[in-house]
């Protein structure tokens, strides 16, 4: 009997990439066969840790007096859509022919810990061996197959993925089911992550909201070729006495500093600084981003999506040279004169993969054949390469203070000695659009040459009047900035955590995500808003949930974990002891909180059947005739397929457009058989049956029936 290995990927495309270079090229039913390989996939997560009712029927229905829930032992399920391919990796690893396994699936805490329940709950014995890479190049894979780790380097890492998998569990379940039974509404999601971001939120919007504009006046001096301003004034009286004190009077020169500077190259891009540059150049959510970048892995034009990190290992710095060529034919700016590659390049900075970059096969890839937003992308990761090994920007700042009439007037000039990397910055954004183009801020221009003493012509003042700016309303750019840097003074007391900030690079993007879906926050234009339910649900939580704090005390205990120097049940036994004083403290305290009763159970629009309120619900928006006698089954769910098998949410302020003028105007929707995004107009078509239909409009085409198919 010939033995095979058998190799586990997360994804299809993925086990397709590495089935190529193994050899494995026999096609069966869930895996390929093939030079005594096995190559099968999961996909995502197979495996679950099990829902609340699992452990006791009772829990289908939150009660008060159920909490905490707190399972012994833990139980796993399989995910009912993933049920085949979970049935055929089982089969393959109890295969008498299958000696060996190896873990190819993502190199992290999550990608182990999807392998790792999968070769649980399959009851395998067998040992396997670890692969590690950062690139699906076929160099990359073939190399990392020659050296496959030892799995036992990464027990504590799937100890470690697996507390914090059931720590999450045990605070998302407790903490939605407490506060969504204390406040009687719909329900109200609660997360070690999601709350504390949804404070970031709130927070922001009560200074917004709390903000007073002050007027101030300033006066606008003409020095013959530059301006000079005042300090502010509060007064509108002492700001024209000022003006007047100047008119027709000399200026003298009372200081000039100047002071060399040195901007250097920004590092390169992890998942998070790509997301923050596309939506502020584009303004695609974290989520589009990230789904363009998973499809540009997959097609072997970048590197993996999910990393923390901005740096190079090592021994990649000899290769950078051809990776700026790769990026410079991909973004169609050329590379800097000379590249230092030494600047990008810090082993002791990678965690699990290094930063971002576009790989050899990009180069000579059809990006014209790429849908936009993954050109787009794939664009600027190539920028941020070329900008990351390239010169120092360097120049002289000058700034000067000047006297006329005894009032103080100031101004700051720069002169540039070396434009170094900014040349290539430059270069590239005059290649995108003028909106782009426009957000970049412009210098302040150089002053002619001044010296202490120098005595000046007297010319014009002019009084200007400004008001105070309010802080300034989140958008996902800022908001992934916050997030990141969330709690900056509790991790920077850890010593060598795998991240710091709310969640992961990879979880944020599905994080702001869900507060959208679960009504806690409303994108209006590029700002992201709280809605009235979500600044309820902060005002009641406790101040622990919504502190970075608890993330950074978790990370460092993880990492303990990972160490070997804390015992997961004791990691597990914090956890249960926090969330148990959580229910205590909350249900004595007890109590419904009014405002955000009513918000819960927010209404949308009117029902096109019957007139009423649509209101919406954990699973769709529906009519509050439901109960009547007949009932109204008007509904529109979150999940119907017309939606999701476009990648779109159906938020309250698609539904209440649909409900308003039957009819909405919907930007990047997918298309499954193409594999792009398009636009497109789509129209309620209500026949008054058990589901709701739809159907699509295209500025160019006539109108194509689709229906919906509610659950």
């Amino acid at each position: 009997m010939t033995s095979h290995k058998l190799v586990v990927a997360e994804k299809p495309s993925v086990a397709m990439s590495i089935a190529k270079v193994l050899g494995a090229r026999g096609r069966k039913d869930g895996y390929l066969e093939g030079n005594g390989w096995l190559v099968s996939w999961c996909v995502g997560h197979l495996v679950a840790l099990a829902p609340a009712d699992a452990y006791d029927a009772r829990y289908s229905r939150w009660s008060l007096n159920d909490l905490p829930i707190l399972p012994a032992p833990w139980q796993f399920q399989t995910l009912p859509d993933t049920r085949k391919q979970m049935e055929i990796l089982r089969e393959l690893m109890r295969r008498d022919d299958v000696s060996s396994l190896v873990c190819a699936t993502d190199a992290g805490r999550e990608g182990e810990l999807i392998f790792r329940l999968v070769y649980r709950e399959c009851g395998c014995g067998k040992p396997f061996q670890r692969l590690w890479i950062s690139s699906m190049e076929e160099g990359a894979i073939r190399e990392g197959f020659e050296n496959l780790r030892d799995s036992a380097q990464y027990d504590r890492l799937y100890d470690a993925a697996l507390c914090r998998a059931k720590a999450d569990w045990l605070v998302g379940i407790n903490a939605t089911r407490l506060f969504t039974a204390l406040h009687q509404g719909g329900v109200l999601n609660v997360g070690r992550v999601l709350t504390p971001t949804l404070a970031l939120l709130t927070e922001r919007e009560a200074a917004v909201q709390r903000f007073q504009p002050e007027k101030f006046y300033t006066v606008e001096l003409d020095c013959g070729g530059f301006r000079a301003v005042s300090a502010r004034y509060a007064s509108k009286t002492e700001a024209e006495r000022a003006r007047a004190a100047c008119l027709g009077k000399p200026v003298t020169v009372r200081e000039v500093s100047r002071t060399d500077k040195t901007e250097r190259p920004p590092k390169l891009c992890d998942l998070t600084a790509l997301q923050r540059e596309a939506n502020r150049l584009f303004g695609y959510t974290a989520q589009q981003t990230l789904n363009y970048l998973q499809s540009l892995y997959e097609k072997k034009l970048a590197t993996y999506p999910r990393t923390d990190s901005r740096y190079f290992t090592d021994d990649m710095e000899a290769g950078v040279p051809a990776l700026a060529a790769a990026a410079s034919a991909v973004c169609g700016v050329d590379a800097p004169g000379e590249i230092h590659a030494a600047l990008v390049c810090d082993s002791k900075k990678v965690s699990d993969h290094h930063a971002l970059a576009v790989t050899g096969s990009a180069a000579e890839a059809d990006l014209t054949a790429l849908p936009t937003g993954e050109r787009t992308v794939l664009q600027l990761i190539a920028a941020r390469l070329l900008y990351a090994v390239g010169s120092p920007h360097t120049y002289e700042e000058t700034a000067v203070t000047l006297e006329c009439g005894g009032v103080s007037f100031a101004v700051r000039g720069r002169t540039e000695r070396s434009s170094g990397w900014k040349d290539t910055e430059q270069a590239f954004l005059s290649s995108l659009k003028q909106k782009q183009k426009r957000q970049q801020k412009e210098p302040a221009p150089p002053l002619p040459e001044l010296a202490e003493g120098q005595r000046l012509e007297g010319g014009d003042a002019v009084l200007k009047q400004g008001n105070t700016s309010p802080p300034a309303r989140f958008t996902e750019d800022t908001l992934l900035s916050a997030m990141e840097h969330a709690g900056a003074e509790d991790f920077a007391k850890l010593e060598d955590i795998e991240r710091t900030g709310l969640g992961t690079p990879a979880t944020r993007a599905a994080t702001i995500e869900k507060l959208v879906k679960s009504g806690f926050a409303e994108r209006r234009d590029k700002r992201l808003i709280p809605t009235g339910k979500g600044m309820a649900l902060a005002a009641v939580l406790p101040e622990r949930l919504k502190s970075a704090k608890l993330t950074a005390q978790w990370e460092e205990r993880l990492k303990d974990v990972e160490r070997g120097n804390l015992a997961p049940a004791d990691f597990m036994a914090g956890i249960e002891a926090m969330v148990s004083e959580m229910v205590r403290a909350n249900r004595a305290a007890g109590g419904g909180n009014a405002a955000l009763s009513q918000a819960s159970r927010r209404v949308i629009g009117k029902c096109p059947r019957c007139g009423r309120d649509v209101v919406e619900g954990k699973k769709s928006f529906f009519c509050e005739a439901w109960r009547d006698t007949p009932p109204c089954g008007f509904a529109l769910w979150k999940n119907d397929r017309f939606f999701s098998d476009k990648r779109k949410a159906l938020t309250p302020k698609i539904a209440a457009a649909l409900l308003k003028d039957g009819r909405v105007r919907l930007k990047n929707l997918f298309s499954e058989k193409k594999g792009v995004m398009y636009d497109a107009t789509v129209i309620l078509d209500d026949g008054g049956g058990k589901f709701v239909h739809y159907k699509m409009e295209f500025d160019n085409t006539k109108s194509t029936n689709r229906k919906g198919k509610g659950i």
